[in-house]
């Protein structure tokens, strides 16, 4: 027996790739709504080969007998119809920053925490990590499990398309610009994005840190262990799609490189490739697509007592945000919403 599903937000990037995610992975639904703003309405978009979804008025839209709806519309629609989806007895699973750090809503990586996926009874809502949070704690579970982590340092490395269409948009035109002599002035981003690096990703806070960077360490805390501390700094860089992170971990216990490697590579959602050669290591372009966190370059930090560094690469579209929510939802139907 299937379930009903609504994709909130169907006409965006990690909508679309929603509707990806859930086809390839053959999600076991009934009927399938895609949902966006008015201005979005009879549009078009794929679900799977061979169907065709005309895109419903979520303003409108009644969640009623509606099992579950994976939602990424922006926070601010969200904050209005994940609560009024849920109220329905929809069950939301929601890929915006909104309720990540409400208490009475899980924060939830299926192959790090899949237990609290229990607590949704309390809102209704299971909330999607951040993309940069949730590719760095699959790799950080394992680790953690072997030596207890008690600091991480991280670099991240983001696509554009975390920004949106609006932010892919941008690198090409810029890029293209470059070519042709035809300057473009940053719209969506505060400086020039082609051949260039910019370090800042959401808005600055009081001491300094973007908010990016704040929610890798509260996220990473409300997911994996709330005694970590993590200290980020989240660049954007001129690549359309995969993000990357180099990672410094401090342990309280040596951790070995070997054991490091074994865990990581018996670790679910991971896989690594880390050859001492070049080329021996994995980058955004060849991650596109794929499922996994790639790790690579695993070794000693000398500089600090039990310290390990790696770098990981993974499709933001898809284990940063589409296929961490079917996932959620693949739990779900298992464990809690049986039918």
């Amino acid at each position: 027996m299937g379930y009903k599903v609504a994709v909130i937000g169907a006409t965006g990037n990690v909508g679309r790739e929603i509707l990806q995610t859930l086809a390839e992975r053959n999600f076991p639904v009934s009927e399938v709504v895609a949902l966006a703003s008015a201005r979005s309405v009879g549009k078009e978009v794929s679900f799977g080969e061979d169907k065709i979804l005309k895109v419903k008025d979520l303003e409108t839209y009644d969640f009623k007998g509606t099992d579950i709806a994976l939602s990424s519309p922006g926070a601010k629609v969200s904050s209005i119809h994940s609560p009024r989806a849920a109220a329905a007895g929809c069950v939301v699973i929601d890929n915006t920053s909104h309720f990540r750090m409400d208490p009475n809503v899980p924060l939830v990586v299926p192959e790090v925490n899949p237990e609290a996926i229990a607590e949704y009874t309390k809102s209704g809502i299971i909330a999607n990590p951040n993309c940069s949070t949730i590719q760095m704690v699959v790799a950080l579970k394992p680790l953690h499990t072997l030596g207890k982590i008690k600091r991480v340092v991280v670099s991240t490395y983001q696509s554009v398309s975390g920004a949106g269409k609006e932010g892919m948009d941008e690198l090409f035109e810029q890029t293209r610009g470059v070519f042709v002599n035809d300057a473009r002035d940053p719209q969506k981003f505060p400086k020039p994005i082609a051949f260039n690096l910019i370090p800042q990703i959401d808005v600055f806070m009081e001491d300094g840190s973007t908010k990016e960077e704040w929610k890798m360490t509260v996220e990473t805390k409300k997911i994996l262990d709330s005694t970590i501390d993590v200290h980020a700094t989240c660049v954007r860089v001129p690549v359309f799609v995969g993000h990357s992170e180099c990672v410094n971990v401090e342990f309280e216990n040596p951790v070995s490189v070997e054991a490091a490697t074994r865990a990581l590579s018996k670790a679910p959602g991971v896989i690594v490739v880390d050859k001492h050669e070049p080329g021996g290591y994995v980058t955004p372009v060849e991650c596109v697509g794929e499922d996994a966190v790639y790790v690579s370059r695993i070794r000693k930090d000398p500089t600090i007592a039990n310290g390990l560094s790696f770098w990981c690469v993974s499709d933001n579209l898809r284990k940063g945000a589409a296929l961490n929510a079917v996932q959620i939802a693949e739990v779900l139907i298992k464990d809690y919403l049986k039918k």
